[in-house]
Order: C-alpha cells, then structure tokens, then sequence
C-alpha cells in the first residue's frame, strides 16, 4: 500500500489564520521536510511569508524549513539566508549533510567578507555562526580546523586565542608548514610567523629549528643575532651548542647578505670572545664547506669504469661527445676534489677545443667545489697571466670555475674577478668572469659588481652580454629592484642579441625569487611581451617567484602558456617552471604532466620530462617514474634526451633495494652511450644522466628544499640555470649547486668532530652504495679468441690423416668447453652464496661519524640513550651538535683526510704552480 504524503495538509494549515495550527504545520513539517521536500518546494512562499511577517511568534522556525527546502532544491546562497535568520534553531551540533554544507557556505561568506571588508561590517549573524563553529571545535579539540578557518580568514587575534585555548606547542609546527605552504598574502605571513616566533620563544624547550624557519623567512638579521647572544650569554655546554646548531642551521638557509648581517649585529651587541668567533665561523660558511669536503673527500665512491666506458664509446673530436664526458665527470666527483680522470686522460683532453676547451677548464670548478684555500694554487696554470700568452677559453673557463669553487661564499675572490674582469677586453675571458662573478657573488646585492657587469653589458658583445646579464641577475638575486629592472627590461628591447636578450631575461628572473606578488607587475610585462625570449624569461619569474607556493594564479598562467604561446621555447620553459612551483605538491603536478607528456608537441614534451625531474629529484616517485619510462623510447632526440636527465635527478642515490628501476636505468644510460646507432642528443643526455646518478662521489642529493624546510635557494637558481643548458653547454656546471651532501656530521663544543657511532635501524643493503660496475668485456673477448683459434685449428686438421684430425678435434672440443663449464660453475656458486649472505644479513647497522645518510634513511637514525655523545635536536641531516656526557674521559677525534699531496707541497713551498703533469694540455692560442 503507497503511503500517503503528509505534506499537502500542513501545507494547507500555513494558509489559515489561526497561528497555532500554522505553528504546528512548520513544526511537523521541519521534521519530515527532507522525505517531502518535492511536495513542500511549490508552496515554499507561504513559508517565506511567515517568515517575513514581523508579527509571527515561530519566524526562526519558518526560515529554517525555509532554508531545508532551498537546500534540496541546491540553492545554497538562498538556504544559507535563512538558515543564518533561524538563529539558535540552526544547530550546528546537528552532524548531517544539510549542517555540514550551510556552515560551510557560512564560513566562506565569513571569510570573503573579512578580508574585503573588515570585521566591523561584517554580518553578525554570520559571526555568530562560526563563533558556535570555533566554540564546537574548541569542544571537540578539533584545533586545526579552527586554525584553517584563521588563517583563510587572516585573522591574526584568532589565531592567537586558538593557541591561548589549545595550549598546545605541537600546533605551533602545524601552524608553520601551512602558513609557509599556503599564506601568499605576504603581509599576513609576515604577521603569522611574528606570532609563532614569538611562541617558539616562549617555550619551555624553543624549537631552534622552527625559529630559524621564521627568522629566516622574516629576513629579521637582528632577531637571530639576539638570540645567538642570549643562548652565549647563558654560560652552558647545552646553550653553547644550541647555539652552534642554530648557526650551523641559518647558515644552511640563508643568503650572503643575510648571514653578514647577523654576524654584523652580533658584533655590535658582543664583545669578541671565542664562542662569538666560532659562531662568526660557522655564519661565514666557512666551517660547513671544510667538513663537507672532507666527507666528500673520504666517503668518495665515484664508479670511474663507469666514465671510461663512456669516454671509450664517444669520439672525443666531436664537441657534444667531449663535452658530455666533462660534465659526467665533472657531475661524478662534484665537490671531492678527485681530478684523476683528467690526469690521466690528458691525449683525450687535449683534443678540446674553444668552447669545450672552456667547460672542460672550468668542470674544475665543480669537482673541487668548497676547496677555497688551494682554489688559487688548483687554477694557477689556467688563470689570466700580465704576459696574456694563454688560451682565452682557458682563463675564461678558470674564472669561471674560481666562481663556482667559491659559490655562495665568494668574499675572498669577489675582487680578484671584478678586476679580471675589468682589465680585459676579450669577450671570452669576460663571459668566465661574468659567470664566476655571478656565482661566487650570488644574493650579495654588491652595487659594485652589477655597476661592473652593466658596463660591459652595455658594451653589446653577444658573448659577454649573455653572461653579464645573467650575472646580474645573480647578484641581484631576490631583491627586486626596480632600478635593475627597469635598466636590464629597456637595454633587452633595445639590443639585436639574442643572446645578450636571453642573458637578460633570466637574469630578470632572478631579480624577482622568492617575492611572490611583489612580483606580479613584471611578471605581467614580460609575459605580454612581443619578444618570446622575454616571454621565456616571464615563465622562470613565475618559477622562482613563487617557488614551492603552490599558488593557483601562478600555476593556472604556467598551463595557459604551455598550451596557448606560439613559441616553443616558451612552451617548453612554461611546463619546466611546473616543476619549481608545484614540486611541494607532487602528486597534483604529476596528475598535471600526465596530461601534457603525450602532447603532439616536442618541446612540451621536453618541458613535462624536466618538470618532473627538477620537482620529484631524489625522491623516486613512482607516480613520477611511471611518466618518465614512454619519454625515454620518444620518437624525438631531444625529448629523450630530458627524460634521461630527469629520470637520473629522480633516482639519485637509490639502490636497488630502494627502487629496483635505478639497475634498469643504468643499463638503458649504457646502452644508450655504445649504441652506434643513437643520436648524438641522446647520448649527451645519457652522459649527463650517468654523472648525475652518481653524482659527488654518490654522496650527495638534489632537493629544492632544506634540512629546515624552507626552500634551498642554490638548489632552485641552480636548476633554473642549469636549463639553459639547452642554449648553452657551459651553463649545465650550475647543477652543482643543487647537489646537498647527505651525511650526519657530528661536532662537539670545539667544533671538532669526535669519533662516535649511532644505529641505523635497516639492514644494511637497504641503503647500501651501488655495487661497483664489473668488466665484462674483457671476458668476452677472450671468447672470441678462443672460437676463432678453434676454427683456425679444424680447418688445418681436415689436411691431416683421419685419427690425428680426431685427436685435434677433440681437444679443440674440450677447450672451448672448458671456459663455458668454469663460467657455469661459478655462476653455480655465486647463486648459492647470495642466499647464505642475504639470511645472515642483521637488521640493523651501526654507522661512524661523518657516515653517508640519505634522507629517507634519516627516520630508521637513532643515538643510543646510553651513548657518551647525545645531540641537541633530532637529526635532519647535515651538521648535528653533540652534547658529550663524559667530558672527563679522554676523547678521539676523526682524522680528515689529507689534502692531495701535491697541493701540500705547493703551499709548503708558497708557489703558485701545480706540478706539470696537473696542467692540461691545452693548446695555447
């Protein structure tokens, strides 16, 4: 039997005068109006009318079954109206899907009316909503929700009740991640994270790490300079260290002109005792840079079978060849000052000619980064001489290698190449020293140099214009001056360079990291710009501009070009800043490529390959590799060529354990390289690509953000930079910047590193270096000598008597047998032990001092609480300040490595020159 809805009679009883049976009609019809809501809606104006009429006793009620109705009808602006006139009888406490949706409604009206309009306007009763709603999750403990609805509607006063209210220090973190993540209004930011610095100081125990985030993102020189001096004037170990780690952890982070500044205030405030000059040490970068050279230095795994097979399968006369084995060998020992290959290929490395002459000189830079006291010794042979008998692609390589020796921390060099720079006039010795000015000189925002670099700039040389421009950019880095701007934006229309154009549209760039909407208005000239190498320079603003924001305006204009710009070059530079943008949020860029890397466009193509690359480096991302595999077998070079490199800055570091597509890609690089029948494009990307897997001795990683979590600026201008590689081969020596050593450096008061052990709780192979490569080849070619002497020997035997041709081809049998059954036999024995070794393997490992820790090993890291040496925060990788325990017992202390001994010998004897076989046998021009 169909049962017969009520709601036409209560609908009839709304219509009568009498107000009791209207008031009974809306009472029965709020409780069953979501099963009679369709027979309701036709007469939904005789509620609207009670509701309405001032006179009615129920009007609350009347607007809230006004309000169901709407809902069902999918109106929320109308329901969300009279739900806000039901007053009390809108209860939010009610947990159902009509609840959820109005509050919802209610909130962003809320928002959107606080932030345009003020509080003071805003609609009480809308007020009186989501002050319930706070109140709720205040109830319910739910403080991060309350918090989301702060900080959406930038309420500063609200955010601080919340915290009164928690009383909670782990909501400060949260607070943090998301106020970096998600808050682009740069005013509120800043506002926020005074708050929370505020907080963080106040704690019992501060978290150093999260104030150093805030000071850092603040750019506040003297706040960090007061807390150094509080924690020194405290007089302890604990303090001292604390402030050794602090340091250690800003110094990480920050710029050149950021850390003098601190040091610089902590002067004026201190007077010079030890501590303030170590801590002096430390903000210099100095300290940082020697203990990591030295873990370079003595954890250096560089595979060199790898490179020589590379050098062997290239012709060295070709310039694209030669110049992929530099930068795979330069790539390959990054930073651990390892020049063997070069010593000892000295007849391949004379045949470099110009421009491969100039990367193969400054590759030195690369592979002795850090090295700042022996740099001018290491480059003496090369650097510009008063007789000017050498190479210019030879000095200009050197100066340019003296910048990225010293990069981010040039202030001993920074004259000497401003006057290298200012006395010639040869454009290829300028452009090294444009470069390595920029380099060494980077976020300095020294007037000098750009007043320098835009003199020559001004010169018009297409080869010294393209690297001053850039090099303005560098120095300038993050400060956005509108000088700058307007000098480097009118001389790029004014001059017929394209090279000089291009120079100057990163170098724009670069002006503008890191400033989010204060950027906008030149993003917007260059993006409407006539000129695509403008345009080009408009997308990497976006890309640095708002590196890591996620921002949706930023994002939603990088597809618009990548899809819509009639320049492939700005297309494929659109989908590359992707990568810089989003790489916070992996999974909704890879959503975003999987749409673009089928695109009937190359360069797209290109684009979405180093997009992923620059985003998912070091992280293995499955999501990541499943879109990588079809763009290495693409139809078009260059295409393979991106996906190659990207798949290498994906897998770097990982073993086998951790990936197993990491032995799939090696081979596909091997392969690549002796393929006869590859392209030469492809196999420069295979080059790059193998030097970029085992990059720094296979020590180091590539991330676009640091141990602190805010964003690794060297990393991100280095790989915007390193792009341009597609341009220009010398600029791909930027990649190193991005490379960050992974190792736990521990150091105790004196800043000495002591010999101690921490857990590692993973078996061992887990994060084991990969297996070194084995020489195959020299087998095979023994098999090949014995089948011909076989052959050799049967066809002499046929003129032979018939048993003598038996004997012979008998033992000829046998000795081709022989090596097969050997190869079985141990094949038979290394399968069986395998097992043995794996069932033996301990779940866990103990590791020494200044041991290689890869980030995702640093969760299974664990000190012993019996331990002599306990550190002061939990490690994040990097240097780790340890409190000793026994600081009576007697102490050991790790032995560095020697430097090489020839670099010794020169300094003993305080000569400049480097023995003979060390200098390249360059011809000179």
């Amino acid at each position: 039997m169909v049962a017969v809805s009520p709601a036409p009679g209560l609908v009839a009883l709304l219509d009568n005068d009498d107000t009791t049976l209207q008031v009974f009609a809306l009472t029965k019809l709020n409780a069953v109006v979501d099963q009679v809501w369709p027979d309701v809606s036709d007469e939904v104006t005789a509620i609207e009318v009670l509701y309405e009429d001032e006179s009615f006793p129920q009007r609350e009620l009347a607007a809230l079954v006004a309000s169901k109705v709407y809902y069902h009808l999918g109106d929320y602006i109308q329901s969300t109206s009279y739900a806000l006139g039901a007053g009390k009888l809108f209860n939010i406490d009610t947990k159902d899907e009509y609840v959820e949706t109005i509050i919802s409604q209610c909130i962003d009206s809320w928002v959107s009316q606080t932030r345009s309009i003020g509080n003071t306007k805003v609609d009480p009763r809308l007020v009186d909503v989501v002050d319930r709603m706070l109140q709720r999750c205040f109830d319910d403990h739910e403080y991060k929700q309350a918090i989301g609805i702060a900080l959406e509607a930038r309420q500063r006063s609200l955010l601080i009740r919340i915290f009164e209210e928690a009383k909670d220090d782990t909501l400060l973190q949260h607070v943090l991640d998301v106020t970096i993540e998600t808050v682009h209004d740069l005013e509120f930011r800043r506002q926020v994270l005074t708050t929370l610095l505020d907080a963080f100081k106040q704690q019992v125990a501060p978290d150093y790490l999260a104030i150093v985030r805030c000071i850092i993102v603040l750019d506040d020189a003297n706040t960090a300079a007061g807390i150094l001096s509080n924690l020194l004037s405290q007089n302890d170990d604990v303090s001292l260290l604390t402030a050794y780690q602090m340091a250690f952890d800003l110094e990480s982070s920050a710029t050149q002109q950021f850390l003098q500044r601190v040091a610089g205030a902590l002067k004026a405030i201190r007077s010079s005792t030890s501590s303030e000059k170590q801590l002096t040490k430390i903000l210099s970068g100095e300290v940082t840079i020697r203990l990591y050279l030295s873990f370079l230095q003595r954890n250096d795994r560089s595979d060199v079978a790898i490179l020589d097979k590379i050098k062997d399968s290239l012709e060295a006369r070709n310039s694209i060849f030669h110049s992929g084995v530099t930068f795979c060998n330069a790539f390959m020992h990054a930073g651990t000052t390892s020049d063997g290959f070069f010593r000892n290929n000295l007849d391949w490395l004379s045949k470099a000619s110009n421009w491969s002459k100039f990367s193969a000189t400054a590759a030195l830079g690369v592979i002795h980064k850090g090295n700042l006291r022996h740099a001018a010794t290491l480059l003496g042979p090369y650097l510009p001489k008063e007789s000017g008998r050498g190479s210019a692609y030879s000095e200009g390589g050197s100066l340019y290698a003296l910048g990225l020796i010293h990069a981010n921390h040039g202030a001993p060099v920074l004259q000497q190449l401003l006057r290298e720079f200012g006395r010639t006039t040869d454009e290829v010795i300028q452009h090294g020293a444009a470069l390595g000015l920029g380099v060494a000189g980077m976020a300095t925002a020294d007037d000098n140099i750009y007043e320098s670099l835009k003199n020559v700039l001004f010169g018009d040389s297409a080869v010294a214009g393209e690297a001053t421009g850039l090099a303005m950019g560098l120095v300038m880095l993050g400060t956005n001056s509108q000088q700058a701007i307007e000098e480097m934006l009118q001389y790029a229309h004014e001059t017929q360079h394209e090279k000089i154009v291009r120079g100057l549209a990163m170098g724009l760039a670069l002006l503008v990291y890191g400033r989010e909407r204060e950027a906008d208005t030149l993003i917007e000239q260059l993006c409407k710009d006539d000129d695509p190498q403008l345009r080009y320079g408009g997308m990497y603003a976006i890309a640095l501009a708002y590196s890591g924001t996620g921002h949706t305006q930023a994002f939603e204009r990088l597809l618009h070009f990548a899809v819509a710009d009639v320049h492939d070059d700005v297309r494929r530079a659109a989908v590359t800043a992707l990568g810089f943008v989003m790489y916070r949020n992996q999974q909704t860029l890879c959503r975003t490529i999987g749409l673009l890397h089928e695109s009937y466009n190359p360069h797209v193509r290109y684009g979405a390959a180093m997009a992923l690359g620059i985003a998912c480096a070091g992280t293995a991302s499955p999501d990541a590799l499943e879109l990588i595999e079809p763009m290495t077998k693409d139809a078009t070079e260059f295409v393979r060529q991106g996906a190659f490199i990207a798949l290498a800055m994906i897998l770097v570091q990982h073993n086998d354990q951790t990936n197993p597509k990491v032995v799939e890609a090696r081979k596909l690089f091997r392969d690549t390289i002796s393929n006869k029948h590859q392209d030469a494009v492809s196999k420069f990307g295979a080059s790059l690509a193998s030097g970029i897997l085992d990059a720094g001795g296979r020590n180091v990683t590539m991330r676009l953000s640091s141990a602190t979590g805010s964003n690794n600026r060297q990393a991100i201008v280095g790989m915007a930079v390193f792009t341009s590689f597609w341009y220009w081969f010398p600029l791909a020596h930027f990649l190193s910047l991005a490379f960050t050593p992974t190792a736990i450096v521990a150091l105790d008061t004196d800043l000495r590193a002591p010999k101690l052990q921490f857990v590692s709780n993973s078996k061992p192979s887990a994060f084991a270096y990969p297996p070194v490569t084995t020489k195959e080849e020299n087998k095979a070619a023994e098999k090949v000598a014995t089948a011909v002497l076989s052959t050799t020997a049967r066809a002499k035997a046929r003129a032979k008597k018939a048993e003598k041709e038996k004997t012979e081809t008998e033992d000829i049998m046998d000795l081709d047998d022989k090596p097969a059954a050997d190869e079985a036999s141990l094949a038979h024995n290394h399968d069986r032990a395998k097992p043995a070794k794996s069932s033996l393997e301990p779940g866990f490992e103990h590791l020494d001092n200044l041991s290689r820790v890869v980030p995702w090993q640093l969760k299974h890291i664990a000190f012993k609480p019996d331990a002599r040496y306990l550190p002061v925060r939990r490690p994040t990788g990097g240097v780790l300040l340890m409190r000793d325990t026994q600081p009576d017992a007697p102490r050991e202390f790790v032995e560095l490595l020697p430097e090489p001994p020839e670099i010794i010998e020169a300094l003993d004897e305080q000569e400049a020159a480097v023995p003979s076989e060390f200098e390249y046998p360059f011809d000179n021009e």
